[in-house]
């Protein structure tokens, strides 16, 4: 029996790391292709079009900094997503034949573990270089953040919002992005 369920389970394991980094790069993707105006509040966050970047208060100076990175951020996390995605359905199929082949679901699983250790190596990335422009107190308030919304579906808060645990608002720059 678990030999039935084990390609199912470790299926779910990979789904739900995927969507925890899938949810943050997707909400950060959305921003760019949003196609929603940049705003403008007559103050220092004029044209700060992620609301994440706005909470933490960065300059002007900052920003001119960081959105160009987040913006190849967004394209680069986008196309691994949709990569793992594609992934993903490919050893359902796998999964789904009368006879399953378990060393191709394997080698399919190593694909999808390569997209994820890829996505993750890329969203670290972009973490530390933003650090690097912010100050101590908005890295720490960012780095407060992830920790709040870290964790397993169902056993934690994940990165749903810049609110307390539980709110449903994005946790970077999810559709908010500048117009192009």
């Amino acid at each position: 029996m678990w030999k039935k369920i084990a390609p199912l389970l470790i299926v779910l394991s990979v789904a739900l790391n995927v969507a925890f980094v899938g949810v943050w790069a997707v909400h950060a993707a959305g921003a760019h292709w949003g196609g929603h105006a940049p705003c403008d509040h007559g103050d220092v966050t004029a044209g700060i079009w992620c609301p994440l970047h706005r909470q933490l208060g960065i300059s002007q100076e900052q920003w001119k900094q960081i959105e160009p990175r987040l913006v190849e951020f967004q394209k680069a996390s986008q196309a691994i997503c949709q990569d793992v995605s594609g992934k993903r359905l490919e050893l359902i199929d796998l999964m789904t034949a009368a006879q399953p082949d378990q060393a191709a679901i394997s080698a399919k699983q190593e694909e999808i573990f390569a997209g994820q250790r890829k996505m993750q190596e890329l969203v670290i990335e972009q973490l530390l270089a933003e650090k690097r422009v912010l100050t101590p107190r908005q890295q720490q308030e960012l780095l407060d953040l992830l920790r709040q919304r870290s964790g397993c579906a169902g056993h934690g808060p994940m990165m749903m919002g810049l609110g307390k645990a539980g709110t449903t608002s994005s946790p970077s720059c999810g559709g908010t992005g500048p117009s192009e």
